[in-house]
């Protein structure tokens, strides 16, 4: 991975800060998972129609693999919804799996910040599918208490400080070097080609590591969703 091909590269904010203790893989957060046999609704708050059916199609190809769940998008805006989704706030985000049902129905719970009804294909499904992995109850692979990334710190909050991102050290921390608690996960074993993966330049690391940009669901995801950790 080049400097030019990372030099553009934004990646999701995390909405929820990790239980610390350990450190990294394909993990989901047992006490925010949906029940099973559910419909979760979603309804958009704002945005073009042309972008809505986008998002609709890309997020559904996570259904394949949850069999237990479906996502139900209303039309117009329902404030109700299980899910609520802007793409007018920084950033792209979205709260883990039933930590939603929390937040007031004035505000999203999903948010794609820097997508548009023109937006590459291969870029709008790479954002469309990590944040609907986080809503499913998904962490972020870096952050999943199994592994450990040896991280080149000052690399790290030196690219991050920079556009596109404009990140401070504490969002740095948040977003990539704090860990969740393993008895409060369910996780496998690390998954480099993982949609909820960041794709790590080598310099971040000390020992060479690199993950590319991940664009799609990787065999792992598909198991792993759909399994009996999840979902039963």
């Amino acid at each position: 991975m080049d400097d030019i091909e990372l030099r553009d590269i934004r990646v999701c904010i995390d909405r929820k800060v990790p239980p610390k203790t350990a450190n990294e893989r394909m993990a989901l957060v047992k006490g925010s998972l949906w029940p099973p046999n559910i419909g979760v609704t979603v309804s958009f708050l704002d945005g073009e129609e042309i972008l809505h059916q986008r998002v609709r199609d890309v997020a559904r190809q996570w259904e394949d693999y949850v069999a237990q769940l479906r996502f139900f998008f209303r039309d117009g805006v329902d404030r109700r919804a299980d899910i609520r989704i802007s793409f007018t706030e920084r950033g792209s985000w979205s709260y883990i799996g039933t930590d939603c049902l929390s937040i007031t129905g004035d505000r999203p719970t999903m948010n794609f910040g820097w997508l548009s009804a023109t937006s590459p294909e291969e870029e709008l499904r790479r954002v469309v599918l990590h944040e609907f992995g986080h809503a499913l109850g998904c962490l972020h692979e870096h952050q999943n208490p199994a592994g450990g990334i040896k991280w080149n710190k000052d690399a790290v909050y030196a690219y991050y400080a920079g556009p596109p991102n404009y990140w401070s050290k504490e969002d740095v921390d948040h977003n990539l070097f704090d860990v969740y608690n393993k008895d409060l996960t369910v996780y496998t074993s690390v998954d480099p080609r993982s949609i909820m993966m960041y794709p790590i330049d080598r310099r971040f690391t000390l020992d060479g590591l690199e993950v590319r940009l991940n664009t799609d669901l990787s065999d792992q995801d598909k198991r792993f969703i759909g399994g009996p950790e999840a979902y039963g």
